[in-house]
């Protein structure tokens, strides 16, 4: 077999994991936020108001926020539980440190206080919990499309074949979900734009995509990069579908009011469900027009792009939904309670009904994207976005109880014991706050940072024969290349660069 065979192998006929082993691995993104805040704030506690050089903060927040999801997807998968218990071990060591250190509230029982806290105005122009989600899937994708060429990263959390969960197997429907939240669908709260206006705009906003997806392919095709076919197909790739779906959903958003797209989402799903199961639609996505994998025609060569798209359509539709309810105004902590309990809520009913989808009707597929898929990434980006929340919350407690502290991406908080008007936290040194943040960098340029990681992927798969190195060697490699990507962004960030060309 060929090098390119050989590795178009090693990422084939995979059937995944379990749910509770991917949650598990989640979870650790929101402890990290949490214990880098923490950290922060002792540091506040211990030295004050200190500036350091831009190198220190990147190296903290590279160790406290990348790293562990390395690490965690390689030579710790293993050990996997050990590693969400150790991170929350030493939140919780380093929230009793502040609590013990606090000069507000110091004759005050902690219950007082938290109620106290509960009244303290909240405000930003965007959600923390909203820029956290979407900059970590855009770090584990990262993590994930190098890692899964070397043999360190276990083939259960590799893309599955047919049906299964794999880690890899929630990459393209989180992206989806994280776009729609902050789609001008989801953002379009009282603004005045016609829905028609919305559309347009969106046709002109996905030609970047549509020109990345022309650009993938051919550039894949020019260096017989391997690929696993059954993903999208030979011709199709994630940035067409992403254009796709985000086109189809802007044209329905303006057949429908707001308040039933997940009524529409559902149906859209459930009919396209009922399909796969009544006629030979499951057997040409998953076998070809002649059921023997035939690739010839446009559409045999991509029938998994095509098809799974509906789903992810779906997706994109409920992810409106959410959109718009979590970025609602809300002033006070109190405030954001329900929607925490919401999210819980309605991420265990889809786990629950994935669930039940998957003993009676049929396992989850990412190939055809079906009803148990859907079911299974909403739940999944939901429960996620809540934890991400709750962490949020922890920590702005934290800095309630330490007037004067600066988080970088969290709430600003009013109504400080310190100080009855405003918090100075509100206040002090944007510069400083906004240059310290990986968080900010990422964030700031998202599509370039994917870009460049797939980029660097495919260098170091033409320089480096992946398959057969060592687990030092792997993890010295993958350590290296993300440490290159985030500070590519960190750069451009601290210089007040964005790159944008359209």
């Amino acid at each position: 077999m060929s090098e390119k065979q050989l590795k178009e192998a090693f990422v084939s006929n995979l059937s995944g994991t379990s749910i509770n082993e991917i949650s598990l691995g989640l979870s650790i993104a929101p402890l990290c936020i949490l214990c880098r805040g923490l950290m922060f704030i002792c540091l506040y506690q211990k030295s004050g108001d200190i500036l350091r050089s831009w190198k220190y903060y990147f190296v903290l927040d590279f160790v406290l926020l990348v790293l562990p999801q390395v690490l965690s997807c390689t030579i710790l998968s293993d050990y996997l539980h050990l590693v969400p218990i150790c991170v929350a071990t030493l939140c919780f060591l380093l929230f009793h440190t502040i609590y013990r250190g606090r000069i507000s509230y110091k004759n005050k029982s902690l219950l007082n206080i938290y109620k106290a806290f509960l009244n303290a105005k909240l405000e930003n122009r965007t959600v923390p919990a909203v820029t956290y989600l979407r900059v970590f899937i855009n770090v584990l994708t990262a993590v994930s499309i190098l890692a899964v060429d070397f043999p360190v990263f276990p083939r259960r959390y590799a893309k599955t074949e047919t049906y299964g969960t794999g880690v890899m197997d929630i990459g393209v429907g989180c992206f989806i979900f994280a776009n729609a939240i902050v789609s001008p669908e989801a953002r379009s709260q009282g603004e005045m734009t016609s829905k028609s206006y919305r559309v347009k705009k969106q046709l002109m906003s996905v030609w970047p995509l549509v020109f990345l997806g022309f650009g993938r392919l051919l550039s894949v095709k020019a260096i017989e990069y391997h690929e696993h076919l059954s993903e999208y197909g030979i011709h199709w790739n994630f940035f067409f579908t992403l254009a796709i779906v985000r086109v189809l959903s802007s044209v329905l958003f303006t057949l429908i009011p707001p308040q039933k797209i997940w009524i529409v989402a559902a149906t859209i799903i459930a009919i396209y469900q009922l399909i796969l199961e009544m006629t030979n639609l499951k057997r040409f996505v998953l076998h070809g027009s002649d059921g023997k994998d035939t690739r010839a025609g446009f559409l045999n060569a991509n029938r998994e792009g095509i098809f799974s798209a509906i789903g992810y359509v779906a997706i994109y539709m409920v992810g409106i939904q959410v959109g718009l309810y979590i970025q609602k105004k809300r002033m006070s902590v109190k405030e954001w309670i329900a929607p925490i309990y919401m999210l819980a809520i309605i991420s265990f009913l889809f786990f629950i009904g994935g669930t039940m989808f998957q003993t009676y009707v049929e396992p989850i597929s990412r190939r055809m994207a079906n009803l148990p898929f859907c079911m299974w990434i909403v739940g999944q980006c939901m429960a996620w976005l809540c934890l991400i929340l709750l962490c949020d919350l922890v920590l702005d407690f934290a800095r309630y109880l330490t007037p004067g502290s600066i988080v970088s991406r969290t709430w600003n908080i009013y109504n400080s014991p310190s100080s009855p008007k405003k918090n100075v936290t509100t206040l002090r040194d944007s510069k400083r706050d906004i240059n310290i943040c990986l968080i900010n960098a990422i964030n700031r340029n998202q599509l370039l940072f994917f870009l460049q990681s797939n980029i660097m992927t495919g260098i170091v798969n033409m320089l480096i024969d992946t398959i057969n190195s060592n687990n030092l060697f792997s993890l010295i490699i993958l350590v290296t290349y993300m440490f290159v990507n985030c500070l590519i962004a960190y750069l451009l960030h601290i210089n007040n660069i964005t790159i944008k060309w359209w």
